[in-house]
């Protein structure tokens, strides 16, 4: 769905205050309301294509929207002389580690270059991150002990599911630096917002005009398709044309009547 460049009309009012992970609370809500496709599209308007985390899923359908700035740890291919579960239990571990070193209110972001032969994480380090505030985690590999990172309530996404042990193929080497996931560069700090169709990513300097844009697309779309359930054809109404914008507006200043109050 396109974007559509109008201000949003009902953000709740702030005192210019960030909240927890350095977003506004005007940004944060925006972020709230709009859904990964209107954000996608927003980035698309500046020139950035490759944005969606593509062959990614929510690990429940039912989860918390997923929003926080990036941290980041990076996998590579396991070698025999080094990865064993008696190294993996070593308190240098950077798998280990990154459970105790993500920040409340980030999102751990697991490069495991594709692979789900093993495990990205199974359900105590999800305890462990639900419990420090983090705000979710997106691998594009696979968790073990589904059922039981559900139950933490840390949303979380997969490219699927993963049982055996970590160390069998990938090693863990390092932490907080750029990565590539599900095939998009994504650099420490940078917004990631997962809902149930999947997740993108934003530039952490475009996060706010990004937010606006997309979150003020989700508010004509709903006046859009009230319009369209009633008949109106779609041409007139999405993408948004001059004259719907018009409508749209004079619509919100009325506030927000229903269609048929609207119309008299």
């Amino acid at each position: 769905m396109n974007s559509i460049n109008i201000s949003m009309q009902n953000l709740a009012e702030s005192n210019g205050a960030s909240t927890a992970d350095g977003l506004s609370p005007e940004t944060r809500q925006a972020l709230m309301l709009a859904s990964t496709a209107n954000i996608a599209n927003a980035l698309l308007k500046r020139g950035f294509r490759n944005t969606c985390m593509l062959g990614l899923s929510p690990l429940s359908p039912d989860q918390p929207r997923m929003i926080g700035p990036a941290y980041t740890l990076r996998f590579i291919p396991a070698r025999e002389d080094i990865d064993s579960l008696t190294n993996y239990g070593s308190l240098e571990n950077k798998h280990r580690v990154a459970m105790e070193e993500c920040p409340a209110g980030s999102v751990l972001v697991i490069d495991a270059f594709g692979n789900t032969r093993v495990s990205s994480m199974g359900d105590m380090m999800a305890s462990r991150l639900k419990k420090r505030g983090v705000a979710g985690v997106v691998t594009d590999g696979g968790y073990r002990d589904t059922s039981g990172i559900k139950s933490t309530g840390l949303p979380a996404y997969q490219r699927q599911g993963a049982s055996p042990a970590t160390p069998i193929a990938m090693h863990a080497l390092e932490l907080n630096q750029p990565v590539g996931c599900a095939g998009v560069a994504i650099y420490p700090g940078d917004i990631i917002v997962g809902d149930a169709d999947g997740v993108v990513v934003i530039p952490r300097h475009l996060v706010d005009e990004v937010a606006e844009e997309a979150g003020a697309a989700e508010e004509y779309e709903v006046f859009a398709a009230l319009h369209i359930e009633n008949g109106r054809s779609l041409m007139e109404m999405f993408p948004a044309t001059p004259e719907s914008l018009k409508e749209y507006e004079r619509w919100v200043k009325a506030g927000r009547p229903s269609l048929a109050e609207f119309m008299e």
